[in-house]
């Protein structure tokens, strides 16, 4: 039997408890004082124990209950204080983009900034943009076909002329440009104040017109000056050269040693043929120098005809002075592919690739239609949907942000188109294995990230029982168990939903309650 001090001392502790459970939430008091209570009791009979053993003075034991006792302070604080955290945050943030809002948000982000720098910059804006050609797969870039690339003139003039004279059979219209350089500059100005040369280009009238490019045209250079040619400035050497002076449209220029009235602006990044070139000297065929190599360009009669060549095609030809030629045709449709057409071909090769790399089963869940509810499920997959609808414009956007970059987009279109298919392969893949693996590390109740791993079994036993990685839900939804090596028997991931029983682990009850 206790004594009386004992007693007393045994009731001072007890009322201590009582008071600061006061500090513990209402749902989690009663089992919070039953278990200080069991403890406290435990304690005092220990340590009275180890008194009459040890011989000790019998304040020593009230001194060890007292620093026991006091610990429950600390205790409750810190149940108060988790509760008010999860209340706000119902999602322990364990892991970065730890929760599904957080995992939406920063994608979101992402796509945000980087859609907004593609709209900022202007060489990736014309590429999104971009005029297309009309009907580039019935125009076809003609060349000798003894050289491999079609940067280099091969085409005499003196061809030109000949074939466009000459009934066609394949062909029902040609354009010929020959680049220059010369300069370019206002007709009141002094040889001595001349500006540097441009990149011209000697082009029949009707190639801007056969390519399907619309023209910015002045007001005033329409029929204004009877008997001049024509000549279309680039958008970069109208603003870089002539400061974007727009009084300089419908006036009269010298073109090297020609006169001729500046009648428009090409738009930006619509020129897509061989050259760089910053004006077109638009010439009657009359007018062309038939000396020296150019460019040719050609307009298929019937697509029908030539629809099973494929994108390049040779042909034989007879050349003015009576021998035939080896030609080699290029569609333009090749050189008129749009970032979006590249983008769509990188997609579809990721996903050819996806296999190989990665593991696409999201792993075995347990039927569990009595825990799960309908809302529930739609959550888990609408989150997974998300991910890939976000990923994909992130992917377009950063694919040709990197391909068309200040000082990057003025390279060639084949080195740029070349940047942006890697660039749109390397990251669709990755983000692809990125969403999966990130919906494998996933509670499919609360959409949490799976934390605390904890290595389970042994490598010897693996035939035996499993070993691997165990995970858990921090809401108290499950665990997560992951193979270390795949066997016939246990070759992916498993989820083991936990009961009831174990909510009591937990100290959030809203995550522990059925989603």
């Amino acid at each position: 039997m206790m004594g009386l001090p004992s007693a007393l001392m045994h009731g001072l502790w007890l009322g201590l408890l009582r008071a600061v459970a006061l500090l513990v939430p209402a749902w989690r008091r009663t089992d919070w004082l039953r278990e200080w209570r069991a403890e406290l009791w435990h304690v005092r009979r220990e340590c009275a124990q180890k008194c009459i053993q040890s011989g000790r003075a019998r304040w020593r034991v009230e001194w060890e209950v007292a620093a026991f006792s006091l610990g429950s302070i600390q205790d409750a604080r810190f149940l108060r204080q988790t509760r008010s955290f999860r209340t706000i945050r119902r999602i322990p943030l364990a892991t970065t983009m730890g929760s599904a809002s957080q995992c939406v948000l920063f994608l979101s982000g992402v796509l945000v900034l980087s859609g907004s720098l593609a709209l900022l910059l202007p060489g990736v804006r014309a590429q999104m943009f971009r005029i297309h050609y009309r009907q580039a797969n019935r125009l076809v870039m003609i060349q000798d076909a003894q050289y491999a690339g079609d940067s280099q003139a091969t085409i005499a003039g003196e061809q030109f002329v000949a074939w466009s004279r000459r009934r066609q059979d394949v062909f029902e219209e040609f354009a010929f440009y020959q680049m220059r350089h010369e300069t370019v500059r206002e007709a009141g100005e002094t040889l001595a104040s001349r500006r540097p040369p441009l990149a011209v280009a000697h082009a029949s009238a009707n190639l801007l017109e056969l390519l399907g490019i619309p023209v910015r045209f002045s007001p005033r250079a329409n029929g204004a000056i009877a008997g001049l040619p024509q000549v279309i400035l680039s958008d970069d050497a109208w603003r870089r050269k002539f400061g974007s002076d727009a009084h300089l449209l419908g006036s009269v220029v010298w073109a090297g040693q020609r006169q001729a009235v500046v009648a428009g602006v090409l738009p930006p990044e619509s020129w897509r043929l061989p050259g760089a070139v910053d004006a077109w000297l638009l010439l009657p065929e009359g007018e062309l120098r038939t000396a020296g190599e150019g460019f040719l360009v050609g307009r298929v009669k019937h697509l029908g005809d030539v629809a099973g060549w494929g994108e390049r095609w040779r042909l034989s030809a007879r050349k003015a002075d009576g021998t035939d030629a080896d030609l080699l045709c290029i569609s333009l449709a090749e050189r008129a592919r749009t970032p979006w057409s590249l983008f769509l071909f990188s997609v579809l090769m990721a996903c050819l690739a996806l296999p190989a790399t990665t593991s696409l089963p999201l792993g075995e869940y347990p039927q569990a239609s009595n825990r799960l509810s309908w809302s529930t499920r739609l959550r888990r997959w609408s989150f997974l949907a998300s991910k890939l609808v976000l990923l994909l414009p992130i992917v377009y956007f950063v694919s040709i942000d990197l391909a068309y970059l200040e000082g990057v987009g003025r390279r060639d279109a084949l080195s740029a188109q070349t940047i942006q298919l890697a660039a749109s392969f390397a990251l669709c893949l990755f983000g692809l294995r990125w969403v999966l693996r990130d919906q494998r590390q996933r509670c499919p109740v609360c959409l949490g990230k799976l934390t605390h791993p904890a290595r389970v079994g042994q490598t010897s036993r693996t035939f035996l029982d499993w070993n691997g990685t165990e995970l858990i839900c921090v809401g108290g939804h499950g665990l997560l168990h992951i193979p270390e090596m795949p066997t016939s028997w246990f070759s992916t991931q498993r989820w083991l939903y936990l009961d009831p029983s174990w909510e009591v682990l937990f100290l959030e009850e809203e995550l522990v309650s059925a989603g």
